[in-house]
């Protein structure tokens, strides 16, 4: 499916209009989201940070559809997601979206081969050969295809999650927190591939981080504060994202 062009050119993979999303009814509601818009080009590696409870992890999952909204819209590529059924959004997440998780989120009984290939053989699809050896070469993973999760260290198995995410070569991957469990070399391997996914493979990358070292592998920072957009940065570096921070009172 092919992303939305704007007026400059620049392929849209992901945005948000007036996103709206309130948890709760009555004097106990909380608005978790005010009217958030937000685009996000293809081919770009982006973190979304704030303060606890501003909502950057609310945006996330609206944006991936995986969660529903109470106002405006989110499109992947030209797709307006919050006017699809269950079986279609299920589809879409399946086909199009990549997921990394802080916490893996592999079956323990599957090796990392068949954790990578999950997803596509659920779809009744096969895996591009080519493909799924240059994620596998380009993770380091080829010695580990055979181990299971509980044989892996938490670095290996969190690229086995990247490999996952990738195979299917989505739109788009979000990634939350995806270094969360991690020491920092195995955090600062995983961050290497997300950037070099988007730069060497043309992936886009979503990321929603606490970490102002992980958001300094993004090309671009959008802040959110109280549900709203807070300012962004672009070519952020870890002394900019604190200040940053810092200024939000985070």
């Amino acid at each position: 499916m092919s992303a939305v062009v704007s007026q400059l050119g620049t392929r849209t993979a992901v945005a948000a209009r007036d996103l709206v999303k309130v948890y709760g009814k009555g004097d106990t509601a909380v608005r978790a989201l005010a009217g958030v818009s937000v685009s996000f080009a293809a081919g770009e590696f982006t973190a979304i940070m704030g303060p606890s409870g501003s909502g950057k992890s609310t945006l996330m999952h609206c944006l991936a559809g995986l969660d529903t909204v109470d106002g405006g819209s989110v499109h992947i590529g030209d797709t307006d997601i919050t006017h699809l059924g269950d079986r279609e959004l299920t589809r879409l997440r399946r086909d199009r979206i990549g997921f990394v998780f802080q916490a893996f989120n592999l079956l323990p009984t599957l090796t990392a081969r068949q954790n990578i290939l999950l997803g596509l053989e659920l779809a009744g699809r096969k895996a591009d050969q080519a493909w799924l050896d240059t994620i596998v070469d380009t993770l380091g993973l080829r010695e580990r295809l055979d181990h299971r999760p509980t044989e892996l260290s938490g670095g290996q198995q969190q690229r086995v999650a990247c490999a996952r995410a990738l195979v299917a070569r989505p739109d788009v991957v979000f990634a939350d927190e995806p270094t969360g469990n991690l020491d920092s070399r195995s955090g600062a391997e995983v961050l290497d591939f997300l950037r070099m996914s988007v730069r060497r493979l043309n992936q886009t990358v979503i990321m929603v981080t606490h970490d102002p070292v992980a958001a300094s592998y993004a090309d671009r920072v959008v802040l959110i504060a109280d549900g709203a957009l807070a300012g962004e940065i672009t070519q952020p570096t870890a002394d900019s994202v604190l200040a940053a921070l810092a200024h939000l009172g985070a």
